[in-house]
């Protein structure tokens, strides 16, 4: 194995272990959505507060019976159904196209058949359609019922990803999917991938901000060396998981 990937790998995995003090792990699923309708969440959520997204999955679950009307329903009107997200005017008619797309490929309106495909194929049958990319392909994988291995990568994860040095600064958020996924135990089951994208992502939310980092508080300040070029002429140590403020520790919910 490459040293510095073997590196990389021992990194990704101290990080794993040392957030997943901090917050928790296991950490419960926050739905029990059938793939297709995971699908339909995750393309709304995109660049969307969580609250909004949710809103608006729920206004397309009232209005509509099921999924089939929501596909051959005037696209203005569902594009005033999910106002509240980013780019209705855009995300109303892609939801409809990626409906008529997986129809027309699977020949029914589900995707419950990616159950029996191994998760590349799975992710490469979803992102063969138009408007699906890896993070949209990995969620539905793994948030969904089906429970897959597959590592979602939002901006939060990405971010905390590349200040700890597992990819370059310059690695844009697509491609980093296949790079953070490499990092994980091939032996990882679902829960245990899933875990890895909440904590990091987490991480993000309540310590690692985009603006101003928490560096002083974090637990991973010995492993990150961002943090530790902005606390310079300061001790550099991490922040014991048993001295983690409990605003920090406590658990994330999903509004969906």
């Amino acid at each position: 194995m490459n040293p510095d990937l073997q590196d990389l790998k021992a990194k990704a995995l101290a990080l794993h272990e040392r957030l997943c003090a901090v917050y928790g792990c296991p950490i419960p699923y926050f739905h029990t959505l059938d793939p297709l309708s995971e699908l339909i969440s995750s393309l709304l959520s995109h660049r969307t507060r969580n609250a909004d997204s949710g809103r608006a999955f729920k206004a397309l679950r009232v209005r509509y019976a099921d999924w089939r009307a929501l596909m051959h329903a005037p696209t203005d009107e569902v594009e005033a159904t999910i106002q509240g997200v980013t780019w209705p005017d855009q995300k109303a008619p892609r939801l409809q196209a990626v409906l008529h797309a997986i129809e027309e490929r699977h020949g029914s309106l589900s995707l419950d058949f990616l159950k029996d495909m191994p998760v590349e194929e799975a992710r490469a049958w979803l992102e063969s359609i138009p408007g699906i990319g890896p993070k949209t392909s990995a969620a539905v994988l793994s948030f969904s019922v089906l429970r897959k291995a597959a590592l979602p990568v939002d901006s939060h994860h990405h971010r905390v990803a590349q200040r700890t040095g597992l990819i370059p600064l310059s690695a844009a958020v697509g491609p980093s999917h296949a790079a953070l996924a490499a990092l994980l135990p091939e032996e990882w089951d679902a829960q245990q991938v899933y875990d890895h994208h909440e904590v990091m992502m987490l991480h993000g939310q309540r310590c690692c901000f985009f603006k101003n980092p928490a560096c002083h508080r974090c637990a991973v300040l010995d492993l990150c060396p961002t943090g530790q070029g902005r606390v310079e002429g300061r001790r550099v140590s991490p922040v014991r998981p048993d001295a983690v403020p409990d605003d920090l520790r406590s658990s994330r919910s999903r509004e969906r």
